[in-house]
């Protein structure tokens, strides 16, 4: 659904999970950091506005979007969370660099949510320009960032409700 479009309010709507137990990751793209640090921000503070404790928040960087799939299999793997928060921003430019970049990055995210019982949340923003990205980090289109965190703590619901059911 177009950014543009949505209600972020739609979202909130429902009554949210107890989240006070969870363990969320979060995995961070240093790369357009004027952009990701503010995702990082909308994410921390709408986990802990949700109940989820601040030492139970990891955060970790990693060089650029492309690197998060290994950075969040990692996560997976030693940090002892309940779910990952993938955050990156492409822009693109005048080459295909952004093409490899986003397909890459899309693809090793589809794959660890295929591959693992840990939900990875797609956090990456895919931008004609810098504008656009801006927008959704904290401008008038609101912080995607809060999005992000809202369907970790769903998707860590959704996961314990499936193993406590069998």
């Amino acid at each position: 659904m177009s950014s543009s479009s949505y209600n972020f309010q739609n979202m909130t709507d429902a009554p949210m999970p107890e989240a006070s137990d969870m363990r969320i990751g979060i995995v961070v793209s240093e790369w357009n950091n004027n952009i990701t640090e503010d995702l990082l921000a909308g994410a921390f503070e709408t986990l802990k506005k949700y109940g989820v404790k601040e030492e139970n928040i990891i955060v970790r960087s990693v060089p650029g979007s492309f690197e998060l799939v290994f950075g969040c299999s990692q996560m997976i793997k030693y940090g002892n969370v309940d779910g990952v928060i993938a955050i990156g921003c492409i822009i693109r430019g005048d080459t295909p660099h952004f093409e490899y970049i986003s397909g890459g990055a899309t693809q090793g995210l589809i794959e660890l949510n295929l591959k693992s019982d840990i939900p990875v949340v797609f956090g990456v923003l895919t931008t004609n320009n810098l504008q656009q990205a801006e927008e959704r980090a904290g401008g008038m289109l609101g912080n995607k960032g809060d999005e992000y965190a809202i369907t970790a703590i769903k998707m860590v619901d959704y996961a314990r409700s499936l193993k406590k059911n069998s």
